[in-house]
């Protein structure tokens, strides 16, 4: 199994393979802040927080203001669930998780959800890096069995958009002569965390690339191929230099039956 902060091929992971075409509309949720949630699970019980979280989370989240943009389960992790919140904007944050970790729902099936997880504190609290970079102009489903993969570069104080113009410049021509293109693209949000209950990762500034490969294997073979290129550091500026030392984690993802991106 590939260890995703070991793994030297994920750079690539900023694609999807051209022939990943995808089925139905965008979705129309114009999201300016994003959290990436990662959860730690206890053994055994991912399935049973999914099930929850479908069932009885999933719509009431939605109801209140916020958006599921997707859950998935890790592929290389089988005691880890992720999932994607959207909203408007940070006051809409606030406002949505109040009504929703206030109201009664919450406060009766929390215990059982609780009881599922180790740690819960694993977020990030991004936005979209351009207008056009966000989830809201990405075709949400594709084919049976096709995963999402993230791949988060850790920034330090390397400047985001500095970053994302070298990557557009040196690597993206790479990842699409490969046949590939990016699905969505965010930073950090460098705005406090307005929700204090639910903790984020404040001090971890990233930007970070997700992808939509058909299935399983596909991902596997546009990774070796990528792999495979050298050089694509050789133009980078000194002040991103930081940014490159650092091997990006990386998440390969299978949407869960009700995930909107799929």
């Amino acid at each position: 199994m590939i260890n995703r902060r070991e793994f030297l091929g994920t750079t690539i992971a900023v694609a999807i393979t051209a022939n990943a075409k995808a089925q139905g509309p965008a979705s129309t949720h114009p999201d300016t802040v994003i959290e990436l949630r990662q959860y730690t699970l206890r053994g055994g019980k991912r399935d049973t927080l999914i099930a929850l979280f479908e069932e009885d989370f999933q719509q009431p989240l939605n109801d209140a203001g916020a958006h599921v943009i997707g859950t998935f389960r890790d592929l290389d992790d089988p005691d880890r669930f992720v999932w994607l919140r959207g909203f408007s904007d940070m006051d809409s944050r606030a406002q949505a998780l109040a009504t929703f970790y206030d109201g009664p729902l919450w406060k009766s099936k929390r215990n059982a959800a609780n009881a599922t997880i180790v740690d819960s504190d694993n977020v990030l609290l991004l936005k979209p890096a351009s207008v056009n970079d966000g989830f809201h102009a990405t075709p949400g489903h594709a084919g049976e069995g096709a995963i999402i993969g993230a791949t988060i570069y850790y920034l330090g104080g390397v400047n985001a958009q500095a970053f994302a113009a070298f990557f557009d410049r040196s690597v993206r021509p790479r990842v699409e002569e490969l046949g590939a293109s990016p699905i969505a693209r965010l930073v950090t949000e460098e705005t406090p965390n307005n929700f204090p209950r639910l903790p984020v990762r404040e001090h971890d500034r990233v930007i970070i690339w997700f992808a939509r490969w058909p299935n399983v294997d596909a991902e596997r073979v546009f990774t070796t191929r990528f792999a495979a290129s050298s050089g694509w550091r050789d133009e980078a500026p000194e002040n991103i230099l930081p940014a490159l030392m650092r091997k990006p984690e990386q998440l390969r993802l299978a949407p869960c039956v009700k995930s909107e991106l799929r």
